[in-house]
């Protein structure tokens, strides 16, 4: 049971990342990965891939009522390669397409948080290098930092 958690738990903690795989899974548990997917599905009544599946599904709900980012900004933060199999996928576990998942539960509580803020928090931003932006190198002292600047009209850090 100690490995099974282990396991559990490197899926809870790698959840968003696209390239999870079963057999770095599996190594944590200390089984190949076929009797890694018996003992899993015996103990948690799911396979692995499901769990996953389930467990991305439900960060991507919270992002739709949260956040103020596209189907397929939140299809790829949350692990997912392909919004045709996420749009499927969250429909086949919730019943609604990620559209109307959205209209139907946004505005039931706070406003949005905006894109820009969604997107440093979950890591989504790309490291800038040198000629990232207005063509000043890196450290510039016309190139944007991350201390506060705001964007005037989305009052995001740029």
């Amino acid at each position: 049971m100690r490995q099974m958690r282990r396991a559990k738990d490197a899926m809870d903690r790698d959840w968003a990342d696209p390239h999870l795989d079963l057999d770095a899974v599996a190594a944590h548990a200390g089984y190949s990965r076929f009797h890694f997917i018996r003992a899993f599905k015996e103990v948690y009544a799911e396979t692995p891939g499901q769990y996953l599946s389930r467990r991305r599904i439900e960060r991507a709900q919270d992002m739709l009522r949260a956040a103020d980012l596209s189907v397929t900004e939140i299809c790829m933060l949350v692990g997912f390669s392909s919004v045709g199999t996420f749009s499927s996928t969250f429909k086949r576990q919730t019943g609604l397409s990620p559209s109307e998942y959205r209209s139907r539960h946004v505005g039931r509580g706070a406003a949005l948080i905006p894109g820009c803020y969604a997107m440093l928090w979950a890591g989504g931003f790309p490291a800038r290098g040198p000629g990232a932006g207005a063509g000043a190198p890196a450290g510039s002292p016309d190139e944007p930092r991350n201390s506060g600047e705001a964007d005037g009209e989305s009052g995001c850090l740029r």
